[in-house]
């Protein structure tokens, strides 16, 4: 049975348990629903060691779509989206062959984003079928990638249970709608549970259990278990944060070989008048063969915005990393959000320097639709990893 007759036996089951409930017009839950329109336009331009060209990709990506309005608890969604470069292509998207040039992974191509049946049941479950959006946590394991043009989303079965302080995210994953174009999509047999509890006041406990299989990419396959917890506290007029997480590692499905890795996370935060200070240490234990692994996040987010490290190397990663970011109010400005972030990079096992990265991003609304980016990486590299500068500018509206 294909994913989709799955998706289709899904909804049936869902109209037919809200089919005995009072009723309201059907066109009424349609023609009181919402359109939505995002648009991002963006320039990246990449200057890499080992290139004798620099890549400049200039790209739109235009999603567009419609959320019904509620039917005894059931809401629908579609969503198309659309990546055009504009202009010269210089620059390698993954799919256009042009190998002379630098990665800037924004293949074109037209698609289907999103087309989910979500049930709200009642206070307790809500249930989401089809392809759609996942992000837990920080997305360190499982996110949407929004960082690049093309979204990835999941079609899945997912149920969000409230009870109480606990909540509770289950999903099966039968297909992951990658960032590359849909010629490297992987059909999937995954499930993710992510529980939490939200009862100890300012400490908030959470648990996990991925268990990741793919068809198409068997290496990638890992079952990851764990826990984070993150918290606030107040000293006088600063804010305090922190975070730390705890994961393990080993071989399931169709991976091909075994393995048992930990992966180990703290985090504490400063935020005084507009400004925040981070510290940030992250471990991904390597055993000389692979590296602690997480396919399925927002890895954009982690190890620096130059997307040197999108697979943990053999012998694992060790990112010691320091963020200031500053968010003033001047007369006569729009407000703005500036970041910096700088980080050192090494090897888990063995402690090989894997190099240094500085990162700065400035972001302002423009209108109350249009926001500005600016953002540049640095990444000084050493043998076996090429030193790069990445520049980005971008408009991006939301209606």
């Amino acid at each position: 049975m294909t994913a989709w007759r799955r998706w289709a036996l899904g909804a049936c089951a869902i109209g037919a348990a809200s089919g005995a409930q009072a009723a309201e017009p059907v066109a009424t839950a349609l023609t009181q629903g919402k359109p939505l329109l995002e648009m991002r336009l963006r320039y990246e331009g990449v200057d890499q060691a080992g290139f004798a060209k620099d890549a400049a990709a200039v790209t739109l990506r235009t999603r567009l779509g419609y959320e019904t309005g509620a039917w005894n608890g059931l809401k629908g969604l579609i969503e198309v989206e659309d990546v055009r470069p504009l202009g010269p292509q210089d620059f390698n998207s993954t799919t256009n062959g042009r190998t002379a040039y630098p990665v800037v992974p924004d293949p074109e191509g037209t698609e289907l984003n999103r087309l989910q049946l979500t049930w709200r049941a009642s206070e307790v479950l809500t249930a989401t079928i089809g392809r759609q959006r996942i992000l837990l946590d920080d997305q360190r394991f499982v996110g949407p990638v929004a960082w690049r043009q093309d979204e990835q989303t999941f079609d899945a079965a997912r149920a969000d249970i409230a009870v109480g302080k606990v909540k509770i995210t289950a999903a099966w994953l039968d297909r992951v709608n990658r960032v590359f174009g849909e010629s490297a999509d992987w059909r999937s047999d995954s499930w993710l549970v992510n529980a939490s509890y939200d009862g100890l006041g300012a400490v908030k406990p959470t648990v996990f259990v991925y268990a990741l299989d793919f068809a198409d990419a068997p290496v990638s396959s890992g079952l990851t278990y764990g826990v984070r917890t993150t918290g606030k506290a107040r000293a006088g007029e600063v804010g305090l944060a922190f975070a730390g997480a705890y994961a393990r590692q080993t071989d399931y499905g169709n991976s091909p070989t075994g393995f048992s890795l930990d992966y180990w996370m703290a985090e504490a935060a400063a935020t005084w008048s507009g400004m925040t200070l981070k510290a940030n240490y992250e471990s991904l234990e390597g055993d000389g063969r692979r590296g602690f692994a997480t396919p399925l996040a927002t890895l954009h987010a982690f190890q620096g915005w130059a997307d040197v490290f999108l697979t943990t190397p053999a012998d694992g990663m060790e990112d010691a990393n320091l963020t200031l970011a500053v968010a003033p109010r001047i007369e006569g400005l729009p407000p703005f959000n500036l970041q910096i972030v700088a980080h050192d990079l090494k090897a888990q096992r063995g402690g090989r320097d894997l190099g240094e990265e500085i990162d700065v991003q400035l972001t302002a609304p423009l209108t109350k639709r249009l926001t500005g980016l600016v953002k540049y990486a640095d990444y000084d590299g050493v043998p076996g990893y090429a030193s790069r500068t990445k520049l980005w500018v971008s408009l991006d509206f939301r209606y």
